[in-house]
């Protein structure tokens, strides 16, 4: 069968686009063939910097024909339906319609249309200049004389030539000739710009590759990005050195060259005394070039970098690596001034007094005095949120109220966690027993936080710590290196904190508290980090919600869901317990500049974001989405419906008074509770939600589990319909009416599991919760196997039905089950 080449080159593409724009070509174009009538094997993309090509393989050489019935009006309609059918079917007159009998609905008019398969080549050079034209750059150009002219072409850079051959392996393959904006098509590419310009005659794609490759161009741009790896690990090793990989900069700079050279350069090792990550950003953002280290050197860099020429030179590429080195030594020239300025002092101490004492800075220092030259200029962190430095003593208050919680959660005895390094977890920082089986995936494996040695404080210390890390958490926000460089911000801060000699976990947390930035980020493990990273994120989300900035659809400028995702990685994988309601109602206090707002009603809305954010969070490990929301809507979530009245009818129908034996607090007269409320209220505590998800999953693998879930279901169901008849169902059970010795043994079992249960949740043991639940197994079995329901008496009836909501309002303690697959 026939293959299609195509190839569109242009001056240089900005590397950012190729792939991409690669891949919408192939998309485009395969679409555009197959609504067209045609049919392919395969299709792939290529990419350099100055072409896009495609290469699809057993293209039909021609689209089918089509035969095809347009149904019509009666023929008894009236003539402007009979016009509009004509248009439609094309047709110049009824007398080319045929006319069809139908026993019900009489004669109509139908229309057969058959239209011929066209040639392959016609359909593509109809299609692709149309993709041309309507080719989706994120920004394009016109040029040239022709740009004056309305309707002009456009493209990211200037369009040279188009190839487009087809043909089979067998034949002479054809050029496809159309033209667009006077560029027409043709079999002719050229080569590499410098070292081989000249024409190259094409016919298919092996060939193709095979020229390209003689005239210095690597096509493929993975194999581009194999070659400059490769080539880098070896001359760094050749040198005695390790390459310090990035696949986002490799990415990038094999799509800057069409045929890569792999040189060295050098700097002088003066530089060296700036930190590793500004000179390793520098060489990277300012000469794309990748640095090395000694070998063996996990942490210091070396004084030779490595560039990716586009030229094989005739000095073997020395001139090239002597400009990069020059270019080189001038950026890290104003790294090293950045970094000895942000190490001075700043001329205005002066005016700064004021602020170093709302924040008890120390002036003598240099990062206390960029904070409080932050808050001095009053930087605005959002119209309606204040400045930084309002912000700033928002996280400060909220860190003082975290940080008791995650010492007791990090460090459960005074001074457990001294001496242990940075990154390091306690056994009880990560909840036990997550597994693929139970539902749960494991926790993500992470890497350590920044190793500081023995920085770990002991309890007693923490507050304070997490105070001073909140207040210089955002001072390097004013310093030089940050200003040329925000990717580093937080990095450099803790490197200013280390220089004057603040407390190890107070550096730390200057640079953690970012974190995470993304799903594959570690989260922090020091517990000043945690307290300092939460606070920070719980006052971004509480202050977006509460002036109604909340993420919709696709758009999230404030990067919320982010926030949110990580304030839900810290708690769960550091096993923090923590309540977000009363979180948001400290951040909402805080925050004066919420004075005027109208209540808090923002609450629920934000921890039902959370809720979303922990079931991505959680399905992305593997668990279960129906678990998931069985817990969510059972002991806490989801308001019940109508149980109401503390009385059942009597046989005759009177309503008498009653005792509440047996029933549970939530279900005495006068009090309206939620099914959630019953048990015990959870859903602003994400550990818990993790933990209950963990022991149903594991629960519902054993016989117990499923026999229990089926009956707990089935139970669900019967009160679901009687309710949708408006049915009261009594909130007590009266032993009194029991008729069955299943009944009186169900009645006991609901009792005693419920009891234990609420019990083992008070006490956060959700594997002793289930436990008691698996006691209802055998008595619900014996029920459903033994006891009618809807019996004549409505008394006894009634009776039933409350016994049934005692079986939901027990296992609701841990989730719903009517929610639960199976």
């Amino acid at each position: 069968m026939p293959d299609l080449l195509l190839e569109l080159r242009s001056e240089e593409i900005p590397a950012r686009m190729q792939r991409k724009a690669a891949g919408d070509l192939r998309k485009m174009l395969t679409d555009g063939l197959v609504e067209a009538g045609l049919t392919y094997d395969a299709a792939r993309e290529y990419w350099t910097p100055r072409r896009l090509a495609l290469d699809v393989r057993g293209l039909t050489a021609r689209s089918k024909d089509i035969h095809e019935e347009i149904k019509g009006p009666s023929t008894t309609a009236p003539e402007q339906a009979v016009q509009g059918f004509l248009r439609k079917a094309g047709l110049a007159s009824v007398a080319e319609a045929h006319v069809h009998s139908d026993p019900k609905k009489g004669d109509f008019y139908v229309a057969h249309i058959s239209k011929p398969g066209r040639a392959a080549e016609e359909i593509i050079a109809e299609l692709v200049p149309a993709i041309i034209r309507g080719f989706p750059w994120p920004t394009s150009m016109r040029w040239g004389p022709a740009s004056a002219k309305p309707g002009s072409l456009r493209w990211v850079r200037p369009l040279q030539t188009i190839l487009c051959t087809f043909g089979p392996e067998t034949e002479e393959p054809v050029v496809v000739d159309f033209e667009i904006d006077g560029i027409r098509s043709g079999n002719i590419t050229y080569g590499h710009r410098f070292m081989a310009p000249g024409e190259i005659t094409v016919r298919r794609f092996d060939d193709y590759v095979t020229k390209l490759e003689a005239a210095k161009v690597v096509l493929d741009g993975d194999r581009r990005k194999e070659i400059i790896l490769a080539d880098a690990r070896n001359l760094a090793f050749a040198n005695g050195l390790d390459l310090v990989e990035d696949e986002g900069l490799l990415e990038e700079v094999s799509g800057l060259v069409e045929w890569p050279v792999v040189l060295m350069g050098e700097f002088e090792q003066a530089f060296l005394a700036i930190p590793p990550e500004v000179v390793r950003l520098t060489i990277r953002a300012n000469q794309k070039c990748f640095v090395t280290r000694p070998q063996g050197d996990g942490e210091n860099l070396s004084n030779r970098f490595i560039l990716t020429a586009n030229i094989e030179a005739k000095d073997g590429g020395k001139e090239i690596a002597h400009g990069n080195g020059k270019v080189v030594r001038a950026r890290l020239s104003d790294a090293l001034y950045f970094w000895r300025t942000d190490q001075g002092d700043l001329p205005d101490l002066g005016e700064l007094e004021a602020s170093a004492k709302k924040f008890g800075l120390d002036l003598k220092k240099p990062l206390d005095q960029r904070m409080a030259r932050l808050d001095h200029l009053g930087v605005t962190f959002h119209a309606k949120l204040g400045t930084q430095g309002e912000r700033v003593e928002r996280i400060k208050r909220l860190a003082e109220e975290l940080a008791p919680t995650v010492a007791q959660s990090i460090s459960p005895l005074e001074g457990e966690i001294a001496g242990r390094p940075e990154g390091v977890a306690s056994a009880a920082a990560t909840p036990s027993g997550l597994s693929k089986k139970e539902g749960v995936g494991a926790p993500r494996e992470t890497t350590p936080s920044v190793a500081f040695g023995d920085i770990s404080p002991s309890r007693g210390e923490i507050t304070a710590l997490a105070a001073r890390a909140a207040v210089l958490a955002k001072a390097d926000l004013t310093t030089e290196a940050v200003g040329e460089f925000p990717e580093l911000q937080g990095a450099m801060g803790r490197k200013y904190a280390l220089l004057q000699g603040e407390h190890p976990s107070v550096a730390a947390a200057i640079e953690e508290h970012y974190k995470p930035q993304g799903p594959s980020d570690s989260v922090p493990t020091n517990p000043v980090s945690i307290a300092v990273a939460l606070a920070d994120k719980i006052d971004t989300l509480v202050g977006f919600w509460a002036i109604d900035e909340k993420p919709t659809g696709s758009k999230d400028p404030y990067a919320l869901r982010r926030a949110a995702l990580g304030v839900v990685r810290i708690l769960i994988e550091n096993g923090i317990s923590l309540p977000l309601r009363s979180l948001f109602d400290s951040a909402y206090q805080t925050a004066s500049y919420l004075a005027s707002k109208a209540g808090r009603a923002f609450g629920s809305d934000l921890l039902a974001f959370f809720h979303d954010r922990l079931k991505v969070y959680l399905r992305d490990q593997g668990a279960r989405h129906d678990l998931i929301d069985a817990v969510l809507a059972g002991g806490g979530s989801a308001p019940i419906s109508p149980i109401v009245g503390a009385a059942k009818p009597t046989k005759g129908g009177a309503v008498p008074p009653t005792s509440h034996s047996g029933a549970p607090p939530s279900a005495l007269p006068g009090i309206s509770l939620t099914r959630g409320e019953i048990g015990q209220s959870h859903s602003d505590d994400l550990l818990q939600i993790v933990r209950r998800v963990e022991a149903l999953g594991s629960f519902l693998d054993t016989e117990d589990g499923k026999n229990l879930l089926a009956g707990a279901k089935r139970a669900a169901n019967i009160l679901a319909a009687e309710e949708k008849k408006k049915t009261r169902v009594a909130a007590t059970v009266e032993p009194a009416l029991f008729r069955e010795e299943a009944e009186k043994s169900l009645f006991a079992a609901v009792n005693q599991a419920e009891r234990e249960a609420g019990e083992a949740i008070q006490n956060e043991d959700f594997s002793a919760a289930m436990l008691a639940l698996s006691l209802l197994r055998e008595p619900v079995d014996s029920f459903f196997e033994r006891v009618l329901v809807n019996d004549e008496d409505q008394a006894v009836r009634a009776n039933r039905l409350a016994l049934l909501a005692r079986i939901r309002t027990a296992t609701d303690q841990v989730a719903d089950f009517s929610r639960i697959a199976g």
